[in-house]
């Protein structure tokens, strides 16, 4: 079982929890107030703020909330500026691990997600260290149950995906960034329903992990994804199916 999507079901799972919490609206809100900030409040122009939109509209973020982080994101209301911060670090069996960051104070987000490494078997890395080991692509998560993987296939690969997998108990897809909004398209034409549907860092090679060294690599990745700065977290491990559903439900 690939590590970076069967934690990114995992994650999608637990926002739900994160939203009890508050995070995930706020988290949300800081990639749609930069995406704007970056290049402007139109969705149709703006590529990276329709992504941030879709990924809180899966989220059941509000329509005002969204549209009040696009109006910070121009210029409207209290000015807020966020750095935009990938931090790249080392695991438990080496595993690589990169998260990415939107933060006020880069110094106290630096110095929590040191300690969150160190606590749970790890350190952190300087930049480059890690990320030479992962490639950018768009990955959906899709739910067996709800498509047969031959439509699935034909639509994803006609769409221009990459590859289309099983993951667990469900299809991964992965493209290219300029192929992922066509097959987001063709998957909301056609009403396949995703867990799963952002541009991601995927991993070129893996780490493979028994119970053990699976249980604080995920410690890790739950920690770093509750640090309230942090947007997505990935990493190159790798651990078998039956492992992972017994590690899944003690996080």
């Amino acid at each position: 079982m690939a590590g970076h999507s069967h934690w990114a079901n995992i994650a999608a799972k637990k926002g739900v929890v994160d939203k009890k919490r508050g995070k995930l609206f706020g988290k949300l809100s800081r990639a749609i107030i930069v995406a704007a900030q970056s290049g402007g409040g139109d969705p149709v122009m703006n590529l990276k703020l329709r992504y941030a939109i879709d990924k809180a509209r899966k989220a059941s973020m509000p329509k005002d909330n969204i549209d009040r982080a696009v109006k910070k994101g121009c210029g409207e209301g209290n000015a807020e500026h966020y750095d935009d911060l990938v931090y790249e670090g080392y695991g438990a069996n080496g595993v690589a691990v990169l998260c990415d960051a939107l933060t006020e104070n880069r110094n106290r987000t630096g110095g929590e997600i040191r300690k969150i490494f160190e606590v749970h078997n790890g350190n952190l890395a300087g930049s480059g260290s890690v990320s030479w080991m992962f490639e950018r692509k768009g990955l959906f998560m899709v739910p067996q149950k709800h498509v047969e993987e031959d439509k699935l296939f034909e639509l994803a690969i006609e769409a221009g995906a990459d590859d289309v997998k099983k993951s667990g108990d469900a299809f991964e897809v992965t493209t290219s960034i300029e192929a992922f909004q066509e097959v987001a398209n063709i998957f909301e034409k056609n009403q396949i329903p995703t867990d799963v549907s952002e541009l991601a860092r995927i991993p070129t090679t893996t780490v493979d992990l028994d119970a053990a060294g699976g249980k604080k690599v995920l410690k890790l990745m739950e920690a770093l994804e509750d640090q309230d700065d942090v947007q997505s977290v990935t990493a190159n491990f790798n651990i078998p199916d039956e492992i992972m559903e017994e590690l899944a439900g003690q996080i």
